[in-house]
């Protein structure tokens, strides 16, 4: 029997030919063993299922939820009951099926003790998929000493408005970086043996007014070339084994109930080999929150039959519901088999099958040097200069204040999925478990020789201004002050940003904005340092006439954030980061993207302006850089690819790393096109006075958009192109002509698309 792309084993055909119907169903549901008063999610107590765990595993389980990541466990003692537990299930049921265990892992594991890494948000701005793949592998490691066998993550949805709640858990507004930074996650935690679980298809970032769960009203041209790439580049390219399903209902389709997306598109047309798992409770939202299905049993038939396999965190729809929707006949057996099919398959490839469980470990470090490397190298990359008034670096002050409400805050460096600010907020008497310096401290150890004064002037949210006098005084009294201002990471109402923290404005929260400006017109020299999980609007602090003298930007950057930040201040750190959102210029302005076509962007006929305050790929650094001789090929057939090189060079006298980017806009198309395109990037480290050829292997495929038909395909026409510091800036261009008849792009160009994704840049 197959599973649509993968025919099953002898062995797990003879597990399935054996099952009762009670231990089918078991195999498609899941039990949060630690889910309990302190819900770390709303809605989890009222959707949980009431079942004991004895009584919903007798009969074997799919899935054990977040077993290390629900509260702040021992990982050696916890790891010691997973063996124990997972022997029983050995032991103890008819058929000795072992449990998958999921955790999350978006910043690093989920767990308690676990080293935390910049957010999603900072990979994007790092432009670099090698060390995202190196972090994601030393994840996967300390998972799999645990005897956690998926991940859940990495998060692909494109970024669409600022106002979203969850854009820290996002890559970026680009769909080839979001593809091919989440691909190299992929690829780094499955090399590592876990399954990587690709979320949220599809949709959910595209939602109304970025509310989260609203609506979602993209049109197929936007799905399909927009937020559609990443997956299918992760799918394809990065082998990925499991998908989640997106809370998203588009043109009031649930996607966890529509097989155009989850079946037809994705095992299909992709050749999607592996398990859809439901998003947490997403089976019975067809019921209570879409209103698509009556009850419990409706919502699994439909789930079911659109190809959704695993109903996660707990049985739910998937547990008595779908028993009694076989037992009268309400599904196709059929379906039922070969969601199991799907699960028992993935058991066997993880050694579930024919594990012992003998021997837990005793020893691990969650949180080793190996880890921290990583994580200074990815927060290092990942800061982006905004500004730079000839401040920086700075030159050992004597009198330094280091203001905001976020300069000594460890919590205001890690994003919402980390466990600290996931968790731990509901267990305020333990403690973080691993070593993570504030800015503060970070700042009182690289300017060791400095008197140092703090004064936090203002709190993150709150309209209490009382501080502020404090904090103007210590920054006149200062030879420079650094003011730390920006989020606080939570979910659902705790915090200013995370899941369910979605917003209507774009200004920095509460009086944060007072507080900085307060402090500029003190005329000391002012270094504002932003620790955020979304890009706010900043026009007053970059394009007004009194603005700070620096001014950077880092998203979550991490357990290794604040060294990382106080090296840049002085300058043994040289920035390199890029902005993988564009800055807005107001909420007014979302939603907005770089890749507009003309009426999407400024013009005459229009007097509200959508330009953003700083572009998307922006990013100064203390070196500079020049970009010239772009060479490119006059013609290439619609169904090939074309070569362009450049030459980069440092014109500073220190050495630093270029992000090399080149754009493209489509001159003429059946369809209106994007003004700027990116084609291609690479992280270029240059020495001083150096400077090399980046050529650029580009598949026309890289041009492909939904045409008139309905498919995808390139057409023959002429193509601008063009490498700069930005989306915006043309500092050396090119074109070049496709020629042929228009080529329908097919699964093998897919295919060989992303595939040169990762090696499509050389230099030399």
């Amino acid at each position: 029997m197959t599973t649509d792309n993968t025919v099953a084993s002898a062995r797990v055909l003879a597990l399935l030919e054996s099952m009762t119907l009670a231990e089918k169903i078991g195999q498609l549901g899941s039990f949060w063993v630690d889910q309990g008063d302190d819900l770390v999610a709303p809605m989890a107590g009222e959707m949980a299922s009431s079942t004991k765990y004895d009584e919903a595993s007798k009969d074997g389980i799919g899935h054990l939820s977040r077993v290390y990541g629900t509260r702040p466990v021992d990982p050696i003692e916890r790891a010691d009951w997973l063996w124990t537990e997972q022997r029983r299930l050995r032991a103890e049921t008819r058929l000795g099926i072992p449990a998958i265990v999921h955790e999350e892992c978006l910043t690093g594991l989920a767990a308690w003790k676990a080293a935390t890494f910049p957010t999603p948000l900072a990979w994007g701005a790092s432009f670099d998929p090698y060390t995202v793949e190196e972090m994601a592998r030393t994840i996967g490691g300390s998972m799999h000493a645990l005897g956690i066998h998926q991940g859940l993550a990495p998060v692909l949805d494109v970024i669409r408005d600022a106002r979203w709640g969850r854009v820290d858990e996002c890559i970026a507004e680009d769909p080839y970086v979001v593809g091919t930074i989440g691909t190299a996650y992929v690829r780094g935690l499955q090399d590592a043996g876990i399954d990587a679980t690709l979320k949220h298809f599809v949709g959910y970032s595209a939602s109304r007014s970025g509310r989260n769960h609203a609506p979602v009203s993209a049109g197929p041209r936007e799905i399909a070339d927009v937020l559609l790439p990443p997956f299918e580049m992760a799918v394809r390219d990065g082998g990925a084994r499991s998908v989640m399903n997106s809370y998203a209902e588009i043109d009031g389709m649930p996607v966890a109930a529509t097989s155009e997306y989850l079946t037809d598109l994705l095992r299909d047309a992709w050749g999607f080999e592996g398990v859809v798992v439901s998003d947490y409770f997403a089976v019975r939202f067809l019921e209570t929150m879409h209103g698509v299905a009556r009850d419990g049993a409706e919502a699994a038939r439909l789930a079911l039959t659109a190809g959704l396999d695993v109903e996660l965190p707990t049985t739910d729809a998937f547990g008595e519901p779908l028993l009694r929707l076989l037992q009268d006949g309400g599904i196709d057996p059929s379906v039922v088999d070969i969601a199991v099919l799907r699960v028992l398959m993935q058991k066997e490839r993880l050694g579930l099958l024919d594990e012992t469980f003998d021997t837990p470990p005793t020893e691990i470090e969650l949180d080793s040097p190996a880890h921290r490397a990583v994580a200074r190298r990815l927060a290092e990359e990942s800061v982006v200069m905004l500004a730079n008034h000839s401040v920086l670096p700075l030159a050992a002050p004597a009198r330094l204040a280091v203001i905001g409400p976020n300069a000594d805050s460890a919590e205001a460096l890690m994003g919402c999925y980390s466990f600290a600010n996931h968790v731990l907020a509901h267990h305020p008497e333990t403690e973080i478990g691993f070593e993570i310096p504030t800015v503060l401290d970070a700042i009182r150890s690289e300017f060791a020789d400095s008197d140092i004064t703090h004064v936090a002037g203002c709190a993150v949210e709150g309209h209490d201004r009382s501080a502020i006098a404090d904090a103007v005084a210590a920054a006149t009294a200062a030879d420079v002050a650094v003011v730390v201002v920006g989020d606080r990471a939570g979910l659902f109402g705790r915090g200013t940003v995370g899941e369910g923290n979605d917003v209507e404005s774009l200004e920095l929260p509460g009086v944060q904005r007072e507080l900085v400006e307060a402090i500029v017109a003190t005329g000391t020299p002012v270094v504002m340092v932003l620790l955020t999980g979304r890009p706010y609007s900043l026009s007053w602090a970059l394009d007004s006439a009194t603005v700070p003298d620096a001014v950077l930007q880092a998203f979550f950057p991490g357990e290794e954030g604040a060294p990382a930040l106080a090296g840049i201040l002085s300058g043994v750190v040289n920035p390199s980061g890029r902005l993988p959102v564009s800055l807005p210029r107001s909420a007014g302005a979302q939603p907005y993207s770089y890749l507009h076509p003309t009426l999407g962007g400024p013009n005459e006929i229009t007097s509200a302006s959508s330009a953003p305050v700083r572009p998307f790929g922006f990013g100064l650094s203390y070196s500079s850089f020049t970009h010239d001789e772009l060479t490119v090929e006059q013609t290439a057939p619609t169904a090939t690819s074309f070569r362009v090189s450049v030459r980069v060079a440092n014109t500073s006298e220190r050495a630093g790393t270029d992000v090399v980017q080149l754009y493209a806009r489509d001159v003429h198309a059946q369809v209106t096109r994007p003004v700027a395109q990116l084609l291609g990037y690479a992280r270029v480290d240059l020495e001083a006075g150096q400077d090399t050829i980046v050529d650029f292997d580009v598949p026309t495929t890289r041009l492909a958009f939904t045409g008139r038909s309905g498919h995808r395909i390139v057409e023959p026409g002429q193509v601008e192109l063009w490498v700069g510091g930005s989306c915006a800036d043309k500092e050396t261009t090119g074109s070049v002509e496709l020629v042929g008849d228009e080529h329908v792009v097919t699964p093998e160009d897919r295919r060989v698309t992303v595939a040169g994704a990762r090696s499509v840049v050389h230099t030399g």
